[in-house]
């Protein structure tokens, strides 16, 4: 059995817990709270999440090939019917789940979950063509035409990227075979991220959410994950690289986005892939209690789904001009309460179980090749 690495997990954990902050600053704002006693360059460093979701896809790379080469031993041996079906039962389910309530409340034209956002009017068969446009991995591409049109959907824009480039990841390198052609393929999408954001600097819908603008940050997941599967610092060399690579992503996130929309992701994935080579030290690093942020960690996959949710549903109680300065900081204690408990519901009745009827069902035929020795130890959580 796979094993967690806790180390990953309160980095994923940090990352969703990026994007939640930014989501509430954005709908509520910090200002007017006693957070006002910060430095407003810490204030601002909460509306940086998109550097979460870079986050996100490094581990999400790096966890996908290391689970890869744990289950079939060889990128080349990858069991598409198999790979994908362990996809679908993991994702699809909660995914779902999400959009129908999205559609329910949309269709009812409740505000934050109709096609009315960034000034828009779309009727609500539009949810017919963005639904099949979540499903089908080109939600992102949508909005590029379409703009900022529902408020919970456009933040479904990162499950199109990331699914793209696994629907291609496997059929890769079952095309190309070898580990030297799949690294060189890996590399060109990492060269071509900074080229596709200098292009469309002045266009936040594509230099942060185009498939180019984000294959980097995967890709130098995948790469890290064919290192440490036969490379594995020793404890202190890992513990080293770890707080290096922290500090590296604090200073990073602080300094923010504005002005670096070339470069900036690729730094905050360079140094998210040094984390995770450093969780991967021998001998394997203890396995602690849990804390807050490993358990975000677990459940960040539904986190990510629901909090949109949980926020628009809380817009609709109280709009930012309702916050007093007393009721802020509870406000968001609230939404990360609530986020949390609808995650783990989720998890818990529907997400785990579907998961494994799926795998049951259909998963006799798809049958794993054990992995060889060298894989990188304690490198995924069983869910991916």
């Amino acid at each position: 059995m796979i094993t967690r690495n806790h180390h990953i997990d309160t980095l994923r954990g940090a990352a969703i817990l990026c994007v939640l902050l930014l989501h509430f600053a954005l709908a509520y704002g910090l200002k007017n709270s006693p957070l006002e006693i910060l430095p407003s360059w810490l204030l601002r460093a909460a509306y940086q999440g998109n550097y979460g979701v870079t986050m996100f896809f490094v581990i999400s790379g790096y966890l996908i090939t290391s689970t890869s080469l744990h289950r079939w031993g060889d990128l080349a041996r990858i069991d598409l019917a198999a790979f994908y079906l362990y996809r679908v039962a993991r994702l699809l389910p909660a995914l779902l789940l999400a959009l129908s309530l999205i559609v329910l409340l949309g269709v009812l034209d409740v505000p934050f979950f109709a096609n009315s956002d960034g000034g828009k009017d779309l009727p609500a068969s539009y949810f017919v063509i963005a639904i099949a446009s979540v499903l089908t991995f080109w939600h992102n591409v949508l909005m590029q035409s379409a703009g900022y049109f529902n408020y919970c959907l456009n933040v479904y824009w990162s499950l199109s990227v990331e699914e793209m480039f696994y629907l291609l990841l496997p059929l890769s390198c079952r095309f190309l075979r070898r580990r030297l052609a799949i690294m060189l393929l890996c590399g060109t999408a990492i060269a071509a991220g900074p080229v596709y954001r200098s292009l469309h600097a002045d266009n936040e819908i594509y230099f942060m959410y185009g498939y180019l603008a984000c294959f980097d940050a995967i890709a130098i997941g995948c790469l890290t994950a064919l290192l440490t599967q036969h490379w594995q610092p020793g404890a202190r060399a890992g513990r080293c690289l770890r707080w290096t690579a922290g500090l590296a992503l604090a200073a990073l996130y602080v300094r923010g986005i504005g002005g670096h929309e070339v470069f900036g992701f690729t730094l905050i994935a360079l140094a998210s892939a040094a984390f995770i080579a450093g969780a991967t030290a021998v001998p394997a690093a203890g396995q602690g209690r849990q804390g807050p942020l490993q358990w975000m960690g677990r459940h960040s996959y539904e986190l990510y789904l629901f909090h949109i949710i949980v926020l628009a549903g809380m817009r609709n109680v109280v709009d930012k001009a309702g916050l007093g300065y007393a009721e802020r900081l509870p406000w968001l204690a609230l939404f990360l309460a609530a986020t949390a408990l609808a995650a783990a519901v989720v998890a818990r009745y529907v997400s785990d179980p579907s998961n494994a009827a799926l795998r049951r069902r259909f998963g006799s035929s798809a049958t794993a090749t054990p992995a060889r020795a060298g894989g990188s130890p304690g490198a995924a959580p069983r869910k991916n």
